[in-house]
């Protein structure tokens, strides 16, 4: 692939901006020489395509805790539909924002004004975020929670479609998790998830330098904590640049003897970004995205065809991203700072972060 001549303004990518993006999703650690054949580009020209990308708030590779003993899974993530007072949402998001427990900040339509992803290193802290911390930030109204209990398909997988098959044969897909019981992550295993959370690229000898260890000491860490699934990496792309400008999020109530056969034939579709089985009256929660917002009714259509005994219990559009786990994002969706992902700091110690 030869590096387009185009122009790039800030609300375009060019074909090889997509294909790098693409390829990152897939292997997100690959060196510029290890995807250069892949992308039929010199390392140079990929190194300086993903800085400008970067430094635009473009594009992004964030890693995150993962799931395991110590880090995310089981109880400690919480869906959260908040209600806020007239006017008070700028404020509120902005407030949210900064808090380290919640990953994610949306501003949607509907029965809620927003929607937050919350996380701590357990169950009890998610409830002290949860019953105390949260409802102490002004302007809040009202609070519903919804416990995950089964995820069927996570939002970091979802691809752009910028590569071919051969393309994306050669790159090293997700990798494999360890069949070995994984520990709990200690002191050290934190430290360097925070390092990595802004910039999953991170080299292993910048990593050694701030973390005061050895090159090889951290190659070792990081290849066990990706391996036993508690580092998660993820390539992100601002959603107005993507071709799939809407969000959408439906929650369904499904016969308990069809969750697993409806989940797996919606998380078939690669606009699904998001499925999970949750806790309250809707037992499905399904997050998609689209090209227009005239696709929202066509597709609830379409699945009351497939689904005949699914019944939609609510739906929304997401009107604006405030932070994606723990990027903050401006209205156009770049990237315009990074909260710590520390999940494991004290919910009601913890202090507000400027991103």
């Amino acid at each position: 692939m030869q590096e387009s001549k185009a122009a790039l303004g800030p609300e375009a990518l060019d074909e090889l901006d997509l294909a790098l993006v693409h390829a990152l999703q897939l292997s997100p650690r690959a060196t510029w020489t290890e995807l250069g054949p892949v992308l039929g580009v010199d390392p140079v020209t990929l190194a300086r395509r993903w800085r400008r990308l970067e430094r635009s708030g473009a594009a992004w590779i964030t890693c995150h805790p993962g799931g395991g003993p110590g880090a995310l899974g089981g109880t400690s993530v919480a869906l959260v539909e908040i209600r806020v007072a007239p006017g008070r949402i700028p404020e509120v998001s902005a407030r949210l924002a900064r808090h380290r427990h919640a990953l994610n900040v949306e501003y949607l339509t509907g029965n809620r004004d927003l929607l937050i992803t919350a996380a701590a290193a357990d169950a009890d802290a998610l409830a002290q975020y949860l019953r105390i911390r949260l409802p102490s930030v002004p302007g809040i109204t009202g609070i519903r929670v919804q416990l995950p209990l089964r995820l069927y398909k996570d939002s970091g997988a979802w691809r752009l479609r910028a590569l071919d098959r051969e393309q994306r044969d050669l790159l090293s897909g997700p990798p494999r998790m360890s069949s070995r019981p994984t520990r709990a992550l200690d002191d050290a295993d934190r430290a360097l998830l925070l390092e990595l959370g802004p910039d999953g690229r991170l080299g292993t000898a910048e990593l050694a330098r701030r973390l005061g260890t050895s090159g090889v000491t951290v190659a070792r860490r990081l290849a066990r904590l990706t391996a036993g699934g508690q580092a998660g990496f993820r390539g992100e792309v601002a959603r107005s640049l993507t071709g799939w400008p809407v969000c959408a999020t439906w929650w369904l109530r499904v016969p308990a003897a069809e969750l697993d056969e409806t989940a797996a034939r919606l998380t078939a579709s690669a606009d699904v970004r998001m499925c999970a089985v949750v806790t309250g009256t809707a037992n499905l929660v399904v997050v998609v995205w689209l090209r227009r917002a005239a696709d929202v009714p066509t597709l609830e259509a379409e699945w009351s065809g497939r689904f005949p005994r699914v019944e939609v219990v609510d739906s929304a559009v997401t009107i604006q991203v405030i932070k994606q786990m723990g990027r903050v994002v401006g209205p156009n969706g770049h990237a315009t700072g990074f909260v710590p992902l520390d999940i494991w700091s004290d919910p009601l110690a913890d202090t507000e972060v400027r991103p």
